[in-house]
């Protein structure tokens, strides 16, 4: 019973709210933007990140249907602002300057009827330098396949 109310909630969730897109890697100094898409009334939409260093949810900010935004304790409103779009029914979180700190995952948020409904969640992972795509030279250099070295293991030493 548990795990069919849990998927129903999940389920219900996404029909009043896409949250897009599901992965963002960038770059130290650089922006990015999460978008939320309302399906249904509210009174504005709340945005939380989830750290997993510090394994706890922190309230950045929320932005009402006035466009009012209230921020988070040390949450930098030159960094962060909330954009509205097609009246109301789509809103943006804008993060610029990012800093490797700002990594996590991003939830937009609506309050229905006295329950807090998230989003899918979207991974942001700020990094100082964007990995290099793999060098296809290597590949041609052994003909024979060493079954043990894959890429995926490869590309995740490096990181």
């Amino acid at each position: 019973l548990y795990i069919s109310v849990s998927f129903s909630l999940g389920f219900y969730s996404t029909l009043l709210l896409t949250q897009t897109p599901e992965h963002i890697l960038t770059q130290t100094k650089d922006k990015t933007e999460i978008l939320c898409e309302l399906k249904k009334e509210h009174t504005g939409v709340y945005w939380y990140r989830w750290s997993q260093e510090r394994q706890h949810f922190e309230f950045l900010v929320f932005s009402n249907t006035l466009g009012k935004a209230t921020y988070g304790t040390n949450v930098s409103q030159d960094r962060f602002s909330v954009h509205e779009a097609r009246s109301q029914s789509s809103y943006s979180l804008h993060i610029s300057h990012l800093h490797p700190s700002d990594s996590g995952t991003y939830y937009c948020s609506v309050s229905q009827s006295s329950q807090l409904l998230l989003g899918s969640g979207t991974q942001l992972r700020v990094v100082d330098a964007l990995p290099l795509p793999p060098k296809t030279t290597q590949t041609s250099v052994s003909r024979k396949p060493v079954p043990w070295i894959t890429k995926s293991k490869a590309a995740s030493r490096t990181g």
